[in-house]
């Protein structure tokens, strides 16, 4: 009887993933018809942490291909469990420099995107180099766009000097784009924008008009459960969404 509860409710997960996942989907590409920088629909991160491996299939199973994790063991040990998937991992809390080598250990490491200073991204292109994997890692820069303590990431003022430390120094490395978290609960229905994401967009331009790269080159990460929707109407090519595909923790 137990073994049939546990099939039971196995199968309800699948079916509400299988239904999060679409509907997610859907919003997005909704969304997206609504934002004036329109290029490629933005990518899907299904963020996963302290979720366990089978939910994670049950996911990939219903075509996510793309998940993010917050703890670099959690992160080591999913890895392992599901080297058969070809999952493309994202790492996106806060990291210390000793646990780069752990990190880029990490089978389909496809993104760090919490680099938010020039020391780390240091030793992340150390810890990459010496695997040795025949291609550069993609990387993320954090911006605390908000200025909350509890937030990581560098300020605004001091991206384009970290971004141009990873591009002329960290040749094991590849910049891909912006990220940020933001304050929780902005309402964009009152206000009409949401300060974080204007902000990102800004930090932006400031590396295209200092020449490092253009901008139609950078990545913006923003958009969560809560907010992804309103995040691509102002330009992100980027959403990491959990409890709206897995439901709370």
């Amino acid at each position: 009887m137990e073994e049939q509860n546990d099939a039971t409710k196995m199968g309800d997960q699948k079916d509400t993933i299988g239904t999060a996942i679409r509907l997610v989907k859907e919003k997005i590409r909704i969304a997206h018809t609504k934002c004036h920088t329109r290029t490629q629909e933005p990518r899907l991160v299904a963020v996963s942490k302290t979720k366990p491996s089978e939910i994670i299939r049950i996911a990939y199973a219903h075509g996510q291909r793309h998940f993010g994790e917050n703890y670099v063991q959690e992160l080591v040990e999913k890895a392992n469990h599901l080297s058969e998937l070809d999952i493309r991992w994202h790492f996106i809390g806060h990291l210390q420099r000793n646990k780069c080598n752990l990190l880029t250990s990490v089978l389909n490491l496809w993104a760090v995107e919490t680099v938010d200073s020039d020391k780390l991204a240091s030793q992340l292109h150390s810890s990459w180099k010496r695997r040795d994997c025949g291609h550069r890692l993609k990387v993320f820069v954090q911006v605390n766009t908000s200025a909350e303590d509890s937030k990581g990431g560098c300020s605004p003022s001091a991206v384009p000097e970290l971004v141009r430390h990873i591009v002329s120094t960290c040749n094991e490395l590849e910049f891909c784009g912006l990220m940020t978290i933001g304050r929780e609960g902005h309402d964009c229905s009152v206000s009409g924008t949401n300060p974080d994401f204007e902000c990102l967009v800004q930090c932006r331009s400031l590396i295209s008009d200092q020449g490092i790269m253009k901008a139609d080159e950078i990545e913006l990460s923003m958009g969560m459960s809560a907010d992804y929707e309103d995040a691509i109407v102002a330009g992100s090519t980027s959403v990491r969404v959990g409890s709206a595909i897995f439901g709370s923790r």
